[in-house]
């Protein structure tokens, strides 16, 4: 008998745990919002992962994403302006084909 109230400690123990770090909020929203969908999805599992990451957002994850977003933005930016600076530069100073400048 001792043992069997042993199991339930360590159960409980984890469940706090978990109810500590918003595992079990985060899995009851995805859980709700998966009963809540009018077409259930195909792969109930996928649904899962892909949503439970978007429960769990904070702040910080948040403004990363923008941030993210903002570079990838930036960089296309850059990109395209670096090839009209070579489109330029090609007018000034022809590229041969073995990637020398001509003299």
């Amino acid at each position: 008998m001792s043992h069997y109230r042993a199991s339930d400690s360590k159960k409980e123990h984890f469940r706090r745990y978990l109810e500590k770090a918003g595992v079990i909020s985060n899995l009851t929203s995805v859980l709700v919002a998966l009963y809540e969908q009018t077409e259930k999805p195909s792969n109930a599992l996928e649904y899962i992962k892909e949503n439970l990451g978007a429960a769990g957002q904070t702040a910080e994850t948040a403004a990363l994403q923008q941030e993210v977003t903002d570079l990838m933005q930036r960089c296309a930016k850059l990109a395209e302006e670096n090839t009209e600076l070579k489109t330029r530069l090609q007018h000034y100073e022809p590229i041969s084909e073995d990637g020398a400048t001509t003299d």
